[in-house]
C-alpha cells in the first residue's frame, strides 16, 4: 500500500478543488468537462503526475456531475451527456420539484459513477479484452442500435425517425474526410459558404442553440414572464425529497449505470450514446413508458446514472490500450505526457501506485460531488426563482461566450449558436422532434464511419450479420429496440384514444 504515501493533504485539496471547480463548469451552458480539463492541463506540469491527475480527474467526474443542474432548473443541458436528463428533469423542475429532481439526479450520478469505478478497479483487463474484440462493424451495430432509440423517445414514431435522419443529414455536411473512407471532397455545402462549413457544424453551438436559445425565443414569444418565487418553485416544502423514490429502482440504477460503463469502453461512442441507451431501456422495460418526458423520476435516474457510468469506462480503453474513451481522456493523455509516461498495456503494472491513485482519487471525486452538490442544492434551486428579464440575458451572454470559445475564439459557432436556436424555435411549431434529431446528429457521422470502414476492411454487406456473435446479438437488441417502438407507439395512441 506504497500508493497511500501519495495520499497528500495536497492531492486531497486538488481532487476536491477539482470537483467543485468542475462542478461549476458543467453548470455553466457551453462550459464541459472537456473545457475545464483542457483549461488546467498546463497546471499538471508543475504538479507532478499523480498531484496532476487528481486535478484532472475531480475536474472530469465535477463536469460531468454538474450538466445535471442546468438540464433540470432550465431545460438546458450543461453537457451533451446531459440531453435526456431534461426530458423529466425539466418537467419535473416546472412541477415545483426541483430540488427534488436534482438530489435524485446527484445520487444517480453517485451510483453510476461509484459503479463504473469499481467495474474499472476489479475487471480492468476483461473489459479491455472484451471491448478490443469490437470491429468497425460491431461499432457501426451499436451506433445503429443507439440510433433505433429514435422512434422509442418520440411521440410520434414516424416524425422522429425523420427528426432523426434529418440530424444524420444535416451532420454529414463538410469535407468527406479520406482517413474516414472519402474523397477528401465537400458535401452537402451550399454555394458561397465552403470556408465556414469545412468541418461542418460544431457540435457544442447547436446543442447550446436547440436547448438555450430556442427556450429563451420561446419564452420571449410569451412576452417573457416573471421569474417564479420561492413559493412557486416550492423548495423545501412540496418538492421534499426521500430515498424512498429509489424504492424498485435498483435494477435501473445497476442497468444504466452497467450501460455507461460498456459505452465508455467503446472508444469514441461517447456520453450522449451512454444516456441515450440508458434512457431507452429505462423506458423500454418500465411498466409505465408513457410517464417518461412528464417528469418521471426513473428517466432520471437512467440517464444520470448513465452518464456518470462513462467516466470508469472511459478509462479502461485509455489506461489498458493507450486509446481515449472519450473526448475529456483524450486531453488525459497530455497529463501522461507531460510527465513522459506512456499509456498502454503495460501501465498498470509498470506503474501500480499511479493506478491506485488514480482509483483513490476518483473514488474522492465521487464522493465530494455528491456532498458538495447535496448541500448546496437548494442555492442551486435558486437560480429559477430570478426574474426571466435578468435571467435570460445572462444565461444568453453565457451561450454565446460558451459557443464562441468552445473552439478557441471562431465566430462562426455564434452564428450556429443562432440558425440552430431559429430552427428548434421553429422545430416544435412544425412537429419535428428535437431529441431525435439531436440523436442523430451526433451519432450519424460515426456510424457512416464504420460502416465504410467496415466495407474496406471485409468488402462484403453479408459480414454485418456474420461477423461474430457479439453483433448477433446486437442485432438482436436493435430488432427488439425496433418492436419496442412499434408497441408502445400503438400503446399511446389506445391511450391517447381512451382518454379522448
Amino acid at each position: 500500500m506504497e500508493f497511500l504515501s501519495l495520499i497528500t493533504p495536497l492531492f486531497l485539496a486538488l481532487v476536491v478543488g477539482g470537483t467543485f471547480v468542475g462542478i461549476i463548469f458543467g453548470a455553466i451552458p457551453g462550459m464541459t468537462a472537456t473545457m475545464a480539463v483542457a483549461v488546467c492541463l498546463p497546471l499538471t506540469y508543475s504538479l507532478g503526475l499523480e498531484n496532476g491527475l487528481a486535478l484532472l480527474l475531480g475536474l472530469y467526474v465535477g463536469g460531468i456531475s454538474g450538466g445535471l443542474v442546468p438540464a433540470v432548473l432550465l431545460g438546458i443541458p450543461g453537457t451533451p451527456s446531459s440531453i435526456t436528463t431534461t426530458f423529466d428533469g425539466y418537467p419535473m423542475a416546472q412541477r415545483g420539484e426541483g430540488e427534488k429532481a436534482l438530489r435524485i439526479g446527484i445520487t444517480s450520478s453517485f451510483v453510476g459513477g461509484t459503479i463504473s469505478l469499481f467495474a474499472l478497479y476489479f475487471f480492468a483487463p476483461t473489459l479491455a479484452d472484451f471491448a478490443i474484440e469490437f470491429s468497425y462493424v460491431e461499432k457501426f451495430l451499436i451506433i445503429l442500435f443507439a440510433l433505433t432509440v429514435m422512434a422509442a423517445l418520440s411521440k410520434d414514431m414516424l416524425m422522429g425517425i425523420f427528426s432523426g435522419f434529418l440530424g444524420i443529414f444535416i451532420a454529414l455536411i463538410g469535407t468527406y474526410d479520406i482517413s474516414d473512407g472519402g474523397n477528401g471532397n465537400l458535401r452537402l455545402v451550399p454555394p458561397g459558404t465552403e470556408y465556414w462549413l469545412d468541418s461542418g457544424f460544431s457540435l457544442l453551438p447547436v446543442l447550446i442553440g436547440l436547448f438555450g436559445l430556442a427556450a429563451i425565443l420561446d419564452e420571449a414569444e410569451l412576452g417573457v414572464p416573471k421569474g417564479q418565487s420561492r413559493e412557486d418553485v416550492k423548495i423545501g416544502s412540496g418538492s421534499t425529497f426521500s430515498f424512498s423514490v429509489f424504492k424498485g429502482q435498483a435494477v435501473n440504477l445497476i442497468r444504466s449505470s452497467g450501460i455507461g460503463t460498456f459505452v465508455g469502453i467503446l472508444p469514441g461512442v461517447g456520453g450522449s450514446a451512454a444516456s441515450i441507451l440508458a434512457y431507452s431501456n429505462a423506458k423500454t422495460f418500465s411498466k409505465t413508458p408513457e410517464t417518461f418526458g412528464t417528469g418521471e423520476p426513473a428517466g432520471l435516474m437512467a440517464s444520470e446514472s448513465g452518464n456518470n457510468g462513462l467516466t470508469g469506462g472511459a478509462l479502461v480503453p485509455l489506461l489498458s490500450l493507450g486509446i481515449p474513451g472519450d473526448s475529456t481522456t483524450a486531453l488525459l493523455i497530455g497529463a501522461f505526457t507531460l510527465q513522459g509516461i506512456q499509456v498502454g498495456p503495460l501501465f498498470i503494472g509498470n506503474n501500480p501506485e499511479t493506478w491506485n491513485a488514480m482509483i483513490f482519487a476518483m473514488l474522492i471525486a465521487n464522493v465530494a460531488m455528491f456532498a458538495m452538490m447535496y448541500v448546496a442544492i437548494r442555492y442551486f434551486a435558486l437560480v429559477v426563482t430570478i426574474p426571466k428579464h435578468v435571467l435570460f440575458p445572462i444565461i444568453l451572454m453565457m451561450c454565446v461566450i460558451g459557443a464562441y470559445t468552445i473552439n478557441y475564439g471562431i465566430m462562426f459557432d455564434v452564428w450556429t449558436l443562432l440558425i440552430f436556436g431559429l430552427f428548434g424555435w421553429v422545430a416544435v411549431k412544425l412537429g419535428l422532434e428535437v431529441a431525435p434529431f439531436i440523436i442523430g446528429f451526433i451519432l450519424g457521422p460515426s456510424a457512416e464511419i464504420y460502416f465504410v470502414k467496415s466495407l474496406e476492411s471485409f468488402g462484403d454487406l453479408t459480414i454485418f450479420f456474420t461477423k461474430s456473435w457479439i453483433a448477433a446479438v446486437l442485432w438482436v437488441l436493435i430488432i427488439g429496440s425496433l418492436i419496442a417502438s412499434v408497441y408502445m407507439s400503438k400503446r399511446q395512441r389506445k391511450l391517447e384514444t381512451r382518454s379522448s
